[in-house]
């Protein structure tokens, strides 16, 4: 797929979507665009200009002179909504169904433009007059110093206030402080040239499998990827429903519509044909599958199946173009009883499906070289004497700080939930017991299957807690901070004061989690973003980064399992691994022999994808 030839200059200054434009006089002047190109620019007169028209250069562009008047509102730019009043009684511009990182660079530009085209003199009358300016627009470029703005007559040009180097929704997010390096990469963090090829591979339209080890940003590079495709065709998944919620989406299973997979094909197709999953299958062109390792290679090949009927589609599965993300080399599918694993990249369907296939390997969760060594190494299957030693070594590793003690990452749910309550208990006091608020009670199991967060919390002064969300990611509040419950506020609804690790010390707030459930409805819960922390599970410590761990792999059962929960640290000080035996270290054989395929292959795909990402290298899919 060629990049498109209508693109602008700089991607800031132009974006693809649906458009419709109000007019105040007269009822029903409407026009509707479904697939149109909204662009700024500027005319003879050096005014700031929004052109309309269809992406296809079909029909005659509509052009809007923007003057002082005009407003902006993006206060729905992260579901790719937006709108431009052109002036206190002009037309409404309505954007819908847009990039919604690309909106919002674009509508902090049309910010900064409206800014400056205040502070400038108006043009005069006579220089409206004037013959000998070229009739045609000129593209606007932020990248470049533009030229001056005429003034009313001979003499030196007012030039035009420069924008600022790097466009972001809210001013907080560009001032950080550099004192505090950021845990992992920040809002501020710009993609590294293998991130930016994948993301340019997967803007190009073929389907793409992206993978890594642990801490190489395949979740936030995800994130980049849903910012830049349109929300109404684009739906993200994820094997886990906590998985799932990190991304703002639903389950693969959910989105399918088809149980658990089991049933024959045939049945598998009259399920998907249900209404509201039929709608779901039919509108998406664009599938994004977080934490693909989970997922049994058998429900891969019938979702590619089913997707080709219910589409009515011979094309791979049904022309939808799939975006998968995660590590083979990390938890594998769960199967029962003495059924054996089956990956997706054994399935039938996986090689007609997926057309690149990349794997990130730079590591930015962890700086110590000899502990990025260590963890490939495991990654691997490989404990050499010298990774044995380094892991045997930090039995003795003081890790607890400021009455924060480690957490224990377990292999089995039943020892976590026995280990917080028993250390709960212990402590003096009574217990605070806070209560979510669902936005429907009566699906409250499926939110607790997809929520980060439980219904019901208790706490107590004491308490060992773990943030779930990030709060503040410039002092250190992240997914995964620990910290420890001071107090409770006096009166009011007594939320908890909570000291972190990190030197912070903060009343800690309900937060609010969004997610997709049956049908595309949307769920919500309201809860305090916190969770107890003495232990957690293996499986529930993925996508986390932990600054004091302790870990007894004594009963790990599956390969990859030892690599997961050693990844989950930042360093080697902060990690404490009891009882370790070297014989846990284990890699799938199949697996390994994947991913030396995949790394032979990926040499020669390289060199065609650095075109895209040469075409996209002004935007660089900074942080917005």
């Amino acid at each position: 797929m060629e990049p498109d030839p209508d693109a602008d200059p700089d991607p800031c200054c132009s974006v693809r979507c649906r458009a419709a434009v109000e007019h105040e006089a007269g009822a029903g002047r409407r026009r509707t665009i479904r697939d149109a190109r909204v662009a700024l620019a500027r005319n003879e007169l050096r005014e700031l200009v929004l052109e309309l028209r269809g992406a296809a250069g079909a029909g005659t562009a509509e052009r809007f002179v923007l003057g002082g008047g005009a407003r902006v509102f993006g206060r729905f730019a992260r579901a790719g909504k937006g709108a431009v009043r052109v002036g206190p009684r002009g037309p409404l511009v309505l954007v819908s169904d847009c990039a919604p990182a690309r909106l919002r660079r674009f509508l902090a530009l049309l910010r900064l433009k409206l800014e400056a085209a205040r502070a400038a003199p108006p043009v005069p009358a006579r220089a409206r007059l004037l013959p000998g300016a070229p009739r045609a627009l000129q593209p606007l470029s932020p990248a470049q110093p533009l030229a001056a703005r005429p003034g009313p007559g001979p003499g030196p040009a007012q030039p035009e206030p420069q924008p600022e180097p790097r466009l972001g929704p809210a001013r907080e997010e560009q001032q950080q402080p550099t004192a505090r390096p950021r845990p992992g990469p920040g809002p501020g963090a710009r993609l590294s040239q293998e991130q930016a090829l994948v993301l340019s591979a997967a803007l190009s339209g073929r389907s793409v499998f992206f993978t890594g080890s642990a801490g190489t940003g395949k979740s936030y590079l995800l994130k980049k990827i849903l910012g830049s495709l349109p929300p109404k065709s684009t739906y993200a998944t994820a094997s886990t429903g906590v998985a799932a919620c990190h991304i703002g989406g639903t389950t693969l299973h959910a989105f399918a519509g088809i149980g658990s997979g089991k049933a024959p094909l045939e049945q598998c197709i009259q399920l998907a044909q249900r209404l509201g999953v039929r709608q779901h299958w039919l509108g998406c062109q664009h599938l994004i599958i977080d934490e693909i390792s989970m997922v049994d290679g058998e429900f891969f090949d019938k979702l590619e199946a089913v997707a080709r009927a219910v589409r009515k589609r011979d094309d791979p599965f049904g022309g939808i173009q799939l975006i998968i993300c995660g590590d083979f080399l990390q938890l594998p599918p769960v199967c029962k009883g003495n059924d054996q694993i089956k990956f997706c990249f054994q399935a039938k369907s996986w090689r007609k499906c997926i057309h690149v296939n990349m794997e990130l390997t730079e590591v930015r969760r962890q700086t110590d070289k000899a502990f990025i060594s260590l963890l490939r190494a495991v990654r691997l299957g490989r404990c050499p004497d010298e990774v044995t030693w380094q892991l045997t070594q930090t039995a003795a590793n003081r890790v607890e700080r400021d009455g924060i003690l480690a957490t224990r990452l377990c292999t089995h749910k039943d020892d976590v939930e026995l280990t917080n309550e028993r250390r709960l208990q212990q402590l003096p006091g009574e217990r605070r017991c806070f209560e979510a608020v669902d936005s429907d009670p009566m699906l409250a199991k499926l939110i607790d299957a997809q929520c980060p967060v439980g219904h019901h919390i208790e706490l107590k002064p004491g308490a060992q807690v773990m943030l779930t969300k990030n709060l503040d990611v410039s002092r250190g509040l992240v997914n995964g901070a620990r910290g420890v419950v001071v107090e409770f506020e006096a009166g009011g609804k007594g939320l908890p004061r909570v000291r972190f690790l990190c030197g912070v010390t903060e009343v800690i707030k309900l937060e609010r989690w969004i997610f997709k459930g049956p049908s595309g409805v949307h769920l919500s819960r309201q809860q305090l973003p916190l969770k107890l922390a003495w232990a957690i599970s293996i499986h529930k410590s993925q996508g986390m980064s932990l600054d004091c761990v302790e870990i007894s792999l004594s009963r790990v059962f599956e390969s990859g399992q030892a690599y997961v929960a050693l990844s989950r640290a930042r360093s080697l000080k902060g990690l404490r691994v009891l009882d370790f035996d070297p014989k846990v270290v284990k890699a799938n054989p199949q697996v390994l022999q994947f991913y030396s395929q995949l790394r032979r292959d990926q040499i020669l795909i390289q060199a065609p994808l650095h075109r895209y990402a040469d075409t996209d290298e002004k935007e660089n899919w900074e942080s917005s």
